[in-house]
């Protein structure tokens, strides 16, 4: 079995949440299934200082480059990545995948997916295969596999209701646990939408890695 896992850049602020991504990582590996990182060879939106949260002007850094800071080097263009190749996909969170791999961030539920991130997932579901989103990452859900479609990002009131303005259909859940669409083998958990500490974050993203591996 092989998996992809879709990257954003480096830091909860402007990429993919490392923790998110390393636990991950950690819990395909602990499962024995081969994984592969790929992300977009595209500008990041903007630079957040991480110890300010503040944006950086003038700062300027590439998605691929900096997941790669995560992937130790292990990583792929997602251009150059083919759907065919891959058992399941999941994608961690962190307000990269908002910023970078679509434009909720900014456009809200007018937002539009990166073309590549688009096609790329799209091409996996359209294989049948199982889909895992992260955190901030099932905003994406509705635009990705449309109307109807069922996912969480936990119980934040205003980001559940962009969903649904998308044609969404959101679930309320707790950190340690996930929400399943069975028709569309679409696997969602809120991870640090909910988590205070890394151990819930894992809780939930750990079963959801599981479930994962159990649809593919």
């Amino acid at each position: 079995m092989k998996i992809a896992v879709i990257l954003a850049g480096s830091g909860v602020y402007d990429g993919s949440e490392i923790y998110e991504t390393t636990l991950t990582l950690l819990s395909l590996d602990k499962a024995g299934v081969s994984v592969q990182c790929m992300a977009p060879d595209i500008p990041q939106a903007h630079v957040i200082n991480h110890l300010t949260g503040e944006e950086m002007p003038g700062e300027q850094r590439n998605v691929l480059i900096e997941a790669a800071r995560v992937a130790r080097g292990e990583i792929i263009d997602l251009a150059e990545a083919n759907p065919a190749d891959y058992d399941a996909l999941i994608v961690p969170g962190g307000f990269g995948v908002a910023k970078n791999l679509c434009d909720f961030a900014f456009q809200g539920d007018a937002m539009q997916i990166h073309p590549g991130v688009q096609t790329f997932i799209q091409a996996v579901h359209h294989a049948g295969k199982p889909v895992g989103l992260i955190c901030i990452a099932p905003t994406m859900a509705a635009r990705l596999f449309g109307e109807g479609t069922l996912c969480t990002i936990g119980s934040n009131e205003e980001v559940a209701g962009a969903i649904e303005r998308m044609g969404g259909k959101h679930q309320v859940c707790p950190v340690d646990a996930f929400v399943v669409d069975e028709a569309r083998k679409l696997v969602t958990t809120p991870a640090y939408m909910e988590a205070g500490r890394i151990s819930e974050a894992a809780a939930g993203i750990e079963k959801l890695v599981a479930k994962i591996i159990a649809m593919a």
